[in-house]
């Protein structure tokens, strides 16, 4: 098992950044595939971003790519996702999530933090 906790977010305004990191406990952090997803008040919980194992390949939602950059250190348990070019649209919770395979779907992650709000004002 692992668990999950994220920080970093917080109220920024439109053209901003932001880092968020999602620190992991456990010894076999670097066996999952990481990825973050984010979730706007009545909306469902929507992919972000994605990270191989090995951080070798990544994977992004059309509308943060060449914005957003997501990064993992296996040394450190952790993974990260730096957000350049804030939008008030990237509004939500932001939540990271670990499985064995890299995915698209929420359905497909067994662990998940408890999520971390971002705000971007206009």
């Amino acid at each position: 098992q692992v668990q999950l906790v994220e920080s970093g977010g917080g109220l920024v305004q439109a053209g901003g950044s932001l880092r968020l990191s999602c620190a992991a406990s456990g010894r076999t952090f670097s066996s999952y595939a990481m990825a973050w997803f984010r979730q706007a008040p009545g909306n469902e919980r929507v992919f972000v971003a994605a990270i191989s194992w090995s951080g070798g390949s990544t994977f992004y939602a059309d509308s943060v790519k060449g914005r957003f950059t997501i990064s993992r250190d296996n040394a450190k348990n952790t993974v990260y996702l730096q957000m350049n070019s804030l939008k008030p649209d990237d509004t939500a919770v932001y939540y990271c999530a670990a499985d064995y395979r890299v995915a698209r779907s929420p359905h497909e992650y067994d662990y998940w933090g408890q999520g971390t709000q971002v705000t971007v004002s206009a």
